[in-house]
Formats: structure tokens, C-alpha cells, sequence
């Protein structure tokens, strides 16, 4: 059974940083695509960032770009994401997505599994 479990979230005041992680286990994930959402609260869950089986590939909501670097480390099956000169608004809960296939997707319907999310808060 695969297992995706997010850390790393906590309280920030607006402009600080924090690092997510997405530890896999279960089966290797090394070979699909990796996304992370988000949800705020009264709000859809939103794409934020996803990237390719090999890592070479990106892509960030409009929003993030500049401020948030998504990574992988396939050998230790894990995914990050670096959120700098974080803001009020990109408080929400923060869930990593692994897709069914290495296609490069951003829908949440190409997701397979999902963490059970992680919660970030920023003060302003």
C-alpha cells in the first residue's frame, strides 16, 4: 500500500520560509510525476507546483513562481517543496500528489495518491 506523508508545515510570519517534504513508501514513485496542491480554507484545492519522474522538468502557479522551488530526491523516494517570502495567502493546507503516469500533469484527477496534507499558516 503506498503512503505519502507530508511535513515540514507550521506557523510563519509573512516573508519567512518553510520546507515541505513528501516521504513515499510502499513502492517507488521514482518513475511518475509529482505534484503539490493546496487548499485554503472555503476555497478548491489548487495546483501549486509539479514535477517531472527525472526532476528536469517544472511548473508553478503563476503565483508561487519566484518564491516556491519544487525538488525531488528519487533515491530516498521523497519530494520537497522551498516556499520563500511566504504571504498571508498561501495559507492553506499543503497536500503532495503522485501522478498515474510520468505524463507532466497539473489535474487532479491525474493524481493516484495523495498525502493526507500538511497545515501552513502565515501571519501577517
Amino acid at each position: 500500500q503506498v503512503q505519502l506523508v507530508e511535513s515540514g508545515g507550521g506557523l510563519v510570519q509573512a516573508g519567512g520560509s518553510l520546507r515541505l517534504s513528501c516521504a513515499a513508501s510502499g513502492r517507488t514513485l521514482s518513475s511518475v510525476t509529482m505534484d503539490w496542491f493546496r487548499q485554503a480554507p472555503g476555497k478548491e484545492r489548487e495546483f501549486v507546483a509539479v514535477i517531472s519522474w527525472s526532476g528536469a522538468t517544472t511548473y508553478y502557479l503563476d503565483s508561487v513562481k519566484g518564491r516556491f522551488t519544487i525538488s525531488r530526491d528519487n533515491s530516498k523516494n521523497t519530494m520537497y517543496l522551498q516556499m520563500n517570502s511566504l504571504k498571508p495567502e498561501d495559507t492553506a493546507v499543503y497536500y503532495c500528489a503522485a501522478a498515474k503516469t510520468a505524463a507532466l500533469t497539473r489535474d487532479y484527477y491525474d493524481m493516484e495518491y495523495w498525502g493526507k496534507g500538511t497545515l501552513v499558516t502565515v501571519s501577517s
